[in-house]
């Protein structure tokens, strides 16, 4: 069969909208090619946005865009934009903004149509061919026809979304911050599912900083119920099937309550969060199935979405031949094939029967949890089985893989693979993160400045908020693992830079865009955790590490205003708030500054971090230090020693890490 002409996206380097190369539309990317000639032609524009592991981007591509008749209305009544919405936040961030407005539910595909002048006057998600075909007729007429109401509708809407969410949710708690602490957790509590943990809804997503919090919460008031929904949810989650038995990684979420049909895709930014969840967890209730949760997901990470030079690709694909899904299923037979006489053990152990669990016969993976397999034999079973079947997974088609590389959330898997390195003192872990942060330094970064993602080439994108908040978050953790001091000078640097070009002093909190940015019809304040938390949020936090770290009241003080301007949405709304409440807590509740000077404070370095201790900021010194805090310190008798200070106020120097955690508040 003849592959269709391509069509200008041939030209892209996204795996997204390479996807799209070869459809009978005639697609733009987003630039002033195609702006211009909306203009000029004075036709509507369609932007499509979506990613390159999207299932119902694919399915619409599959039942629209590549239909001739359906392309050729849609060349004839819009210019038609296709948008990597990983490649390109920005502009997905307006327009699903607007696709809200209109009360549609957000996802992709987003397909949004805007006048000439980029503003939005009707959208919505995924169409049926026979809806789509309606849709393009209906614009078309409106159009020519009821174009001043048309026009009226979208400057209307542009009136919504130039309207900061900073704005709308500006609220002080005037409770105590104790008070603040209950009424988080009540919230949260209110929405547990305690049968099979999360929170009580489907489809379901973890939203690691959720339950992050929640750790917090437990280390503060020693609270139980806390600390058994966490454990709950995390050992549903991996027992689940949106955790990959067989190959460890996470799915972005479950389509049911009990984590039992995942929709497939893997995010890089989901793991990244999982790594360093499970690795709290580890730290804090030294569980072993959290320890092998972390393992596998890194056996996954540098098996299947690593770049030879160090960075992690974006996603793998949720379909493979054309099926959700199929790369993962496993029929029972094939197992018995691949297992022989442990068949049955290992068949019962994952749930899997003769007729299968799920879809066509197909079992998805789940662990039956009553199963005993901390002992051999079976856990040697398990372990073979486990290297077996991944052996033949590995031959089958495997999921489309997004193989560009995104700053923001490479930085975020720093962050996880730090975490992991705390929690477990594998120097694969550090050695990992080195790798990935000279791959951006490398690669993603010039001139002071970060560029949002690299495929191939670096691209021309600038970096976004989060690109910035992510970086400077994992130099800083950088730090605190090694005691390179060189990690602490390159966020200071960084900070400046997106005060600069991002700070807004009105409101006192950050824009998405860079100053520089090309201008798009408004300029949005990322301020609502979601997957992923908000860059703001991110960037509250590193204000107020940063600031501790290097003595900058100035930096401190911006970290306190934006945490408390939003201290009553915080209070309330914790479960789309749960970064913010993770910062706001901090600040208030205070860190400890441990100072470790001497020889041997790795050693010490690896004692502290392998228990949880959320409200320290590890410090370390073998020589002279360019750090405030450490003038004036040094060894004590010649042997490593430890201060513990606390709101600018040092205790004794200790030698012992039993003497310093009485110090410790």
């Amino acid at each position: 069969m003849t592959q269709p002409k391509p069509n200008r996206l041939i030209h892209a380097t996204s795996p997204y909208l390479l996807q799209h190369a070869h459809n009978p539309v005639d697609w733009f990317e987003w630039g002033a090619e195609a702006l211009d000639k909306a203009v000029k032609e004075d036709k509507p524009i369609l932007v499509s946005i979506g990613y390159s592991s999207c299932h119902w981007c694919h399915v619409m591509e599959r039942e629209s865009f590549e239909v001739e008749a359906i392309a050729e209305l849609m060349n004839e009544t819009c210019v038609c934009i296709k948008v990597d919405r990983e490649e390109r936040p920005d502009i997905d961030q307006i327009y699903m903004d607007a696709v809200q407005a209109f009360g549609v539910n957000g996802g992709w595909p987003l397909n949004v149509f805007l006048t000439p002048q980029q503003k939005p006057f009707f959208g919505g998600t995924y169409f049926t061919p026979q809806a789509w075909i309606q849709i393009l007729q209906n614009i078309g007429k409106a159009f020519l026809m009821n174009r001043k109401h048309l026009e009226e509708t979208a400057e209307e809407l542009q009136l919504h979304l130039s309207r900061s969410d900073v704005e709308r949710f500006v609220q002080k708690s005037s409770a105590p911050w104790e008070k603040d602490l209950e009424a988080m957790f009540t919230k949260l509590a209110s929405q547990f599912d305690k049968t099979w943990g999360g929170m009580d809804k489907a489809p379901k997503f973890v939203m690691p900083s959720v339950w992050h919090f929640l750790l917090q919460y437990h280390y503060i008031t020693k609270s139980s119920e806390s600390m058994d929904q966490v454990r709950l949810t995390l050992d549903k989650v991996a027992a689940g099937g949106i955790y990959d038995q067989i190959g460890g990684g996470f799915a972005r979420y479950s389509v049911d309550a009990h984590w039992f049909a995942p929709h497939f895709e893997k995010m890089l930014y989901d793991n990244a969060q999982l790594l360093s969840l499970y690795s709290d967890a580890y730290a804090l209730t030294k569980d072993d199935a959290y320890k092998t949760v972390v393992y596998e997901t890194f056996g996954w990470l540098m098996r299947e979405m690593s770049h030879t030079d160090g960075g992690f690709y974006s996603a793998l694909d949720a379909d493979s031949e054309g099926v959700e899904g199929q790369y993962y299923v496993w029929q029972q037979s094939e197992i018995e094939e691949v297992l022989g006489p442990n068949a049955g053990a290992v068949a019962d152990y994952y749930s899997v029967t003769a007729n299968g669990n799920w879809e066509h016969g197909n079992n998805i993976l789940i662990r039956n949890t009553s199963k005993e397999i901390s002992k051999p034999p079976f856990s040697e079973i398990l372990a073979d089985a486990k290297q077996r079947m991944l052996a033949v997974r590995e031959k089958r088609v495997k999921p489309g893989l997004d193989d560009k590389i995104i700053t923001s959330w490479n930085a975020m898997m720093i962050c996880g693979l730090v975490d992991a390195y705390s929690a477990f003192g594998d120097e694969r872990f550090l050695a990992a993160a080195l790798k990935n942060m000279t791959f951006i330094e490398s690669h993603l970064s010039y001139d002071g400045k970060l560029y949002r993602s690299y495929k191939s080439k670096r691209s021309s994108t600038p970096g976004f908020l989060d690109d910035y908040a992510y970086v400077i978050q994992a130099q800083l953790n950088l730090y605190h693992v090694t005691f390179d001091e060189s990690w602490i000078h390159k966020a200071a640097k960084l900070i400046p830079h997106v005060l600069e070009n991002f700070y807004d002093p009105n409101d006192g909190f950050f824009f998405y865009t860079s100053a520089q940015s090309e201008k798009l019809i408004t300029r949005k304040k990322e301020i609502f955790d979601n997957v992923i938390p908000s860059s703001n949020a991110i960037m509250a936090h590193n204000l107020f590490v940063a600031g501790s770290l290097l003595d900058n009241e100035d930096w401190k003080q911006k970290a306190f205003t934006m945490t408390e301007v939003l201290g009553q949405i915080i209070t309330s709304e914790p479960n789309y708030m749960s970064q913010w409440a993770i910062v706001y807590i901090q600040i208030r509740h205070g860190v400890n500054e441990v100072l470790l000077t001497g020889k041997g404070i790795q050693t010490l370095r690896a004692a502290i971090q392998k228990e949880y201790r959320p409200f320290i900021l590890l410090q370390g010194s073998s020589g002279p230090s360019s750090l405030p805090l450490f003038e004036g310190k040094t060894t004590v008798g010649d042997r490593d020693t430890i201060y513990v200070c606390y709101q600018k106020t040092c205790g004794l120097p200790v030698h012992t890490l039993e003497d310093a955690r009485k110090q410790i508040r």
